[in-house]
């Protein structure tokens, strides 16, 4: 199968030189040709194997040219019992006979990035050697919060590899910090940025289009590629759990195969939903995708007024990976809802990158409306959630309460009550803090402190790794400005 890129789709490469790039050098994200379509005899054939096998058989359809044993043998090494501490990988917790939650945190780094990030290492490397590439991948990667720490673990001494993570320097969590700039590995590296995400984003998009770079990293030996979502290796491997999701539904008896199911997504870069959609795509039976966001509702309103605008005031909330305001998966989305009209797509980025908005065609915004629901959920709602929950004895990250909130108010305005999934993108021990908060606890002084205070309150476990923390000394302290990104990646790549 081909990738062609959003804004030029005359540009064709193999999924290996695809995932080998990260993002097309005109800017662009690169997408299937075309979307395999599971029958329901295949469907039924997955519900018999555990996840490793139904990831392997779902990425084996978009990577055709890289042998089924060797997918296998990747997904094997990405989820097995040394990576993650539960044996379903992404286990399904029922709340009541409609409703379910998808638990994508029970990786390394206890986030839902895991569950790309611990395949898309191997899918580079295979990559690497596949096109013939002798120079070194440097992986640059913006963060808000998960996606560092969990590039850095998958990538940390990885060979033909080095990775450079930038975070917001006052945008994420004190555990998320201490992660990350306490990660192993020779080959990695972190850096915070005076800023936001979406500058550090941006700082990254300069840097992947700028030709002057391109040349002097050549000339060192390197050449940059992408761990973000704007890569495909990681949205390819996001489909699978949905997929899976679905499987396990039908397994328990819970639905009949055939049956739609929502989702709900807590999603800022809008990554983890555009997967669900090609899940959809590929035949799975999903009625509404729910695009939950935080404050940060800049995708709230595109999907009810049709309308993307980014002059707005930036919010930094206690779900601090969602606090973006420029979501780039969108752009994949929209080529594919506008029928891969590249010049359509190209022209709405443009503007974007001009004035800060654009609005879509009337025709877009019908079908983007059929397909998705749009809700957001401000900081004392995402506390209540917490709360709430835990008054039922499920104790939720706020990304989580988020998504929970959204659902909600999406079936009490609509009356939709289909059964639906809500996803879990990080173990509440990430967010020890505002989690304590939320459930009338006074958080001790000290964030590693804090994941004892919970464990000794709820009677919950925290992951063994975040517990691990404790007494771990910092490695990285560099901070640059947004401005000086560049200089960062060419100190790095020394």
């Amino acid at each position: 199968m081909e990738y062609l890129s959003t804004r030029d789709k005359t540009l064709r490469l193999s999924a290996a030189e695809a995932i080998k790039m990260g993002l097309s050098r005109d800017g662009g994200l690169f997408t299937p040709v075309s979307f395999p379509v599971l029958s329901a005899l295949e469907v039924e054939t997955l519900c018999g194997m555990d996840y490793q096998r139904r990831a392997a058989y779902i990425m084996g359809k978009y990577l055709e040219q890289f042998r089924p044993e060797d997918l296998a043998l990747f997904a094997q090494r990405a989820y097995g019992p040394d990576k993650f501490d539960c044996p379903e990988v992404a286990p399904l917790r029922k709340l009541d006979g409609k409703t379910w939650c998808l638990e994508l945190w029970h990786g390394p780094t206890s986030a839902f990035k895991d569950m790309a990030l611990q395949m898309l290492p191997q899918l580079l490397s295979t990559s690497l050697k596949m096109t013939g590439e002798t120079k070194t991948a440097c992986i640059l990667v913006a963060t808000s919060g998960d996606t560092g720490k969990a590039a850095m673990e998958g990538f940390a001494d990885v060979e033909q590899t080095k990775i450079l993570v930038f975070y917001p320097e006052h945008g994420v969590s004190e555990i998320q910090k201490l992660q990350m700039i306490t990660q192993e590995g020779g080959n990695v590296g972190v850096c915070a940025v005076r800023g936001n995400f979406d500058d550090a984003q941006n700082g990254v998009k300069r840097i992947f289009s700028d030709p002057a770079i391109r040349e002097e990293l050549a000339g060192r030996g390197y050449f940059l590629s992408s761990a973000n979502s704007i890569n495909w290796g990681r949205i390819l491997p996001q489909v699978a759990y949905y997929i899976s999701a679905y499987c396990d539904l039908i397994n328990t008896k819970e639905i009949k195969l055939g049956q739609k199911v929502n989702f709900c997504v807590p999603t800022g870069n809008f990554g983890n939903i555009l997967a669900c959609y090609y899940a959809r795509k590929m035949g799975l039976p999903v009625g509404k995708l729910v695009c939950a966001s935080n404050c940060n509702d800049v995708l709230t309103e595109f999907i009810r007024t049709g309308v993307y605008d980014r002059n707005r005031p930036f919010h930094t909330t206690m779900s601090p990976s969602m606090d973006i305001l420029i979501s780039s998966n969108l752009e994949r989305l929209l080529f594919d809802l506008s029928g891969g009209d590249d010049a359509l797509v190209r022209g709405y980025m443009e503007e974007l990158s001009r004035s800060g908005r654009y609005e879509i065609a009337p025709e877009l915004k019908e079908r983007l409306q059929e397909l998705f629901y749009g809700g957001f959920c401000g900081e004392e709602d995402t506390a209540a959630s917490i709360q709430m929950l835990y008054q039922y004895n499920y104790l939720i990250d706020p990304h989580t309460a988020v998504a929970a909130k959204v659902l909600t108010d999406y079936r009490k305005g609509s009356g939709d009550m289909t059964p639906a999934i809500f996803v879990s993108t990080a173990s509440p021990y990430k967010f020890c803090d505002s989690v304590l908060e939320a459930i009338g606890e006074t958080p001790v002084a000290g964030s590693v402190e804090r994941i004892a205070q919970m464990q000794e309150r709820t009677g919950t476990t925290a992951p063994a790794r975040l517990a691990a923390l404790k007494g771990k000394q910092p490695r990285f302290d560099s901070v640059t400005e947004r401005e000086r990104m560049d200089e960062a990646v060419l100190s790095f790549l020394q």
